[in-house]
Parts: C-alpha cells; structure tokens; sequence
C-alpha cells in the first residue's frame, strides 16, 4: 500500500491508502469523525464509539483495519481504516447533520470532471509522458494537460483562441498568445527565482480554457526537477496563501516566491509527495 491521497471535505483533511491488491481506498475513520462532527477529539470519539458497536455485536467493527497514515507531526501512526466499501455504513452510524452531505461528496466526487481528472493526475507520476528535452516548452504543458482531461474537455491540449479573465483579471489576450507563450518559453531556468518567474509568467498568460492551475503546478515541479533536483511539497502551503500570492503575482510575485521557496523538497522521488501535491492542487481549485 503506497499510494497516499488526501481528499477535502468541508476544508477538513481525509487521508487515504491504496490498497494494490485488492485495488480500492482505505479511509481514515478518524479524519471522517473529525470532518462530519464537532467534536474537540476525533480519536477519542471514534474509541467510544467503537466499543459501543462491539458490544452491540455490530459486525462493522470486524471489517476495520490499521493501516500506517501520516499524521501532522510527519510520523506514520497506526491508524483504524474502513474500505471504501464499508464508508456509507460506517458514516451513517455518526450521528451528524453533515453526513448525507458527506455521502453525496463521498459518492460522487469522482465521477465529476475534475474526479476523472485527478485519478489521470495520480497516474502521471509513473506515466515519463513529458521527454527530459521538452520540460519547460509549450509543448510539455500541453501534454500534461492533454493527459490531464483528454477525453472530458474537446479542448484538452489546445491553446485557447479565445479571451478569458477572472475575478477581473484578464489572462493573456488570444491574439497574442503564440507570441507570448514563445517568450515565456525562451526564459532562463536556471536558479530557483528563474523558474519561479516563469511559472508566474505562464499563470498570467493562462493558455488554456479550464485546467490552467493543475496543469502549470505540475509543469513547474517537472522544471524544478530537471534543473534544481527539487520539487514543492504543496502540502506546506495553504489554499488561502497560495490563491491570495498568485493573485498578487502579476504586480509583486515575491510572495508566492516565498511560499513556494518554503516550500522545496529534495523528495523529487517520493511518491507520496507528488500524491499530496496531486491533492493539495485539486483543492486550490474547488469553490469555496
């Protein structure tokens, strides 16, 4: 069990294992407790809660298992894990007002647009789709992106002919993007603030019509990678500072360069930070 995914519900973190044998998710009961319910102690909730069912002869208690999950503090910890199978019948024994919510999320997530796409996201990790040579072109944006929601957008790949904006900020105008992607691509890449630059550069040119932020993120970590044998560890940086410091980008961009900055890991094998980075991308782009 090696692949890591942290899913967001409600801005509340519910960890994940894949289990390869049997091919499905393992979820944290604890992190389900803490996401529907108010309680001040998760852990010793769900303790409570689990004793109650075994002397009430519930046969759902013998189908938790203890998985070894992340915890806050970067250490593994045994951790009790229902199937994803078992995670309706597990949440609908919570008494919560937020569980049918939980379900509807739970259930459905994946099969949205942005579901389909991360699953593709998870696989681009063992997929060497983009060649050492073309990290940091155009082009190798447009494969991950291709790759990302081939088959979900008709314009999966292609750079945008029309104009687009957002939150009142205009992106790059159409006309001008061939142009402007070239000059972008032309830039140097050699330090750490060079690549930084670039991928505040190509944010603001935004070439595509949807799936801008996913695809760049992964396009910078492939730079990063090439040239500094480093990689952002995303799970160190907040929904709430990484939307505010890009927004302040395209006028000061030493915000995000301080975020990112922190944010540098020499992990750029570790599977498990490019599944949390994977996570921690997708949840920057949900609605509040």
């Amino acid at each position: 069990m090696s692949k890591i995914s942290i899913r967001f519900f409600n801005d509340r973190e519910v960890r994940a294992i894949w289990d390869e044998e049997n091919a499905k998710w393992w979820f944290s009961v604890v992190d389900i407790v803490a996401a529907i319910t108010e309680s001040p102690n998760p852990r010793k909730y769900w303790s409570v809660l689990k004793t109650r069912l075994k002397k009430r002869g519930n046969q759902l208690t013998t189908r938790c298992s203890q998985l070894k999950l992340t915890a806050a503090d970067g250490k593994k910890y045994a951790t009790d894990c229902f199937s994803q199978d078992d995670i309706s019948e597990v949440v609908k024994i919570i008494p919560s007002k937020k569980a049918s919510v939980f379900l509807d999320w739970f259930t459905y997530s994946d099969n949205t647009i942005d579901g389909k796409s991360k699953k593709k996201a998870y696989e681009f990790f063992q997929s060497n789709l983009v060649a050492d040579d073309d990290v940091g072109t155009t082009k190798s944006l447009q494969q991950i992106h291709a790759y990302l929601f081939g088959g979900l957008y008709d314009f999966a790949g292609k750079i945008r002919t029309v104009n687009i904006s957002k939150g009142g900020f205009q992106f790059a105008m159409a006309q001008y993007l061939p142009e402007t992607l070239q000059k972008i691509e032309k830039m140097n890449e050699s330090t750490f603030d060079e690549i930084a630059e670039k991928y505040v550069e190509m944010n603001i040119a935004h070439p595509f019509r949807e799936g801008n932020g996913r695809s760049t993120r992964i396009w910078l970590d492939l730079i990063l990678k090439k040239n500094l044998k480093k990689c952002i560890d995303w799970s160190k940086i907040s929904k709430k500072d990484y939307l505010s410091a890009m927004e302040e980008s395209a006028a000061d961009a030493r915000r995000i360069k301080a975020l990112l900055r922190n944010a540098l890991t020499d992990k750029i094998n570790d599977r498990e930070i490019f599944m949390k980075g994977i996570d921690y991308s997708y949840y920057y782009e949900e609605a509040e």
